[in-house]
Order: C-alpha cells, then sequence, then structure tokens
C-alpha cells in the first residue's frame, strides 16, 4: 500500500501541540488524514484525562480531534489488565483518565488485597496514598504503572511524573512495576488493535528518539521523527538506531 494511505500512530506533545500551543500544520495534519478517510490514532502516555477531557482540551486549542481518536496509556492499561485478569480488583494512584478506563472494563476499586496496585499520573501524590500502595505491594498487589515518565510539563515547569513516583516505591521496597505506555511496545499493540491494522500498514510518528521512534521501530513500524519537539537533528546520529524519515514538523507530511 502506497505510503500516504497507511494507517498512521502520532505521539502528541511536541508533535502536534507543545505544551498549551497547537504546532503550526497541525490541524491541517488532522483534517487531511480525517478527509482521506485514513485510520489513525494519537497517542500520550498521561493518564491523568479521560479521551474526551483531552479533546475537549485540544479542541480549545483549534485542534480538532475525535475522542475515539486518542489513545491514552491508561486506556492501554486497561486493556492488558482486562487480557491478564478480567474483572479484577485495583488499588489506584491516579485521576479521572485512569479510574474510567479501568472501570469500563469491570475493575472494582479497593484498599483490601487488590490484585494489581495501578500507578498514574496524578496532580496530588499523596504520602498516606503511596504508603499505602507501598503495604498492599508487599502484601501481594502486582504493581502497575502507566508509563515510565520521569516528569512532565506544566505552565511553571516540570513536575514529577508516574516514572518518579514508581521509583520511589522501587527504591523503598524493591518493587520494580511492569510499565505499559511508550516505549513498551504493548502501547502499540493496543493501539493498533483498536485500528484493526497491521504493523507493516502503519507510520509512527514522534518527537523522540528513546520513546517514540525506539516504540515504532520495536513495533515493526515505519517511522518518522519530527523536529518540533525535544530531538534535534543533530541529535539523531547519536543513537544506534534510526527512524525511516526525519521531517521538520508534520505539515510537511502528506
Amino acid at each position: 500500500m502506497a505510503q500516504d494511505r497507511k494507517a498512521v500512530l502520532t505521539d502528541m506533545d511536541g508533535v502536534l501541540v507543545r505544551g498549551r500551543t497547537v504546532i503550526p500544520g497541525a490541524p491541517e495534519f488532522i483534517e487531511r488524514l480525517i478527509a482521506d478517510g485514513r485510520p489513525f490514532l494519537v497517542m500520550t502516555n498521561n493518564s491523568m484525562y479521560p479521551p474526551a477531557i483531552l479533546a475537549h482540551r485540544l479542541r480549545r486549542m483549534g485542534l480538532e480531534i475525535p475522542e475515539e481518536r486518542i489513545h491514552t496509556s491508561a486506556l492501554a492499561t486497561a486493556q492488558f489488565l482486562n487480557s491478564q485478569h478480567p474483572r479484577g480488583t485495583a488499588y489506584v494512584v491516579g485521576e479521572d483518565g485512569l479510574y474510567e478506563a479501568l472501570e469500563d472494563i469491570g475493575y472494582t476499586f479497593t484498599d483490601r488485597s487488590p490484585d494489581y496496585v495501578v500507578l498514574g499520573e496524578t496532580q496530588d501524590y499523596s504520602f498516606e496514598r503511596i504508603t499505602r500502595a507501598i503495604r498492599l505491594i508487599q502484601g501481594g498487589a502486582r504493581f502497575i504503572a502507566t508509563n515510565p515518565d520521569p516528569s512532565g510539563p506544566s505552565e511553571e515547569g516540570i513536575v514529577p511524573a508516574t516514572g518518579a513516583v514508581a521509583a520511589l516505591i522501587e527504591r523503598a521496597i524493591g518493587a520494580v512495576p511492569y510499565f505499559i505506555g511508550k516505549p513498551n511496545p504493548l502501547m502499540i499493540r493496543t493501539a493498533l488493535r483498536r485500528l484493526g491494522e497491521h504493523s507493516e500498514n502503519t507510520i509512527m510518528i514522534g518527537d523522540r528518539m528513546d520513546t517514540d521512534i525506539l516504540i515504532g521501530i520495536e513495533s515493526g513500524l515505519e517511522t518518522v521523527l519530527v523536529l518540533t519537539g525535544v530531538t534535534t537533528r543533530e541529535m539523531v546520529s547519536k543513537f544506534p538506531y534510526q527512524p525511516t524519515r526525519i521531517v521538520d514538523s508534520v505539515a510537511d507530511l502528506p
């Protein structure tokens, strides 16, 4: 199939938006995908917001993305848990995006002998909840984290994210979580399953070599690096793997 007809998986931050600003050319790129009827998903490691809320926030910024075209690490986590232990129980440290994803697959939330402790982004990493999570993991709950990102952006600067709190728990009791989000290829597989597509017919677009491009290569996808995020053209040569293509931005893609 022609390259410009392939399904598209694209990262959000650094590709379509930068903070609360839409990257020039991103709205037109999404419009082209929709007009051409190409299957696509916008992926994010952030588990904090449900797709409906993310779609609303993006719309206010000037980017029209249907909520069914948004794939979060919370959704991928829910799909994984549903395949491993349907209708199980979980103690969650996170926000609505994670709670809703788990609730939708029939999970029950409890702080007494849960099957899993599930860690995601939250605006309130309370010492009490982290301590409870540690004791539940010590008691036998399996430890899952939505993504390994150590920090995330805010208007005032970086904030600690899931990976940082997971490291705190690991340091306290030696428990290493299973991370679901990028660069785990599981994130790609859950996205492809939603689209009903195959890796050889899909392009991965991202701005980070160590997550977006790595996950695409390891999943057998064509990869496109855009230079609107954290990676510069000069940085690319330092990696032992290379993207299929490098473009200045999504505005340069068909």
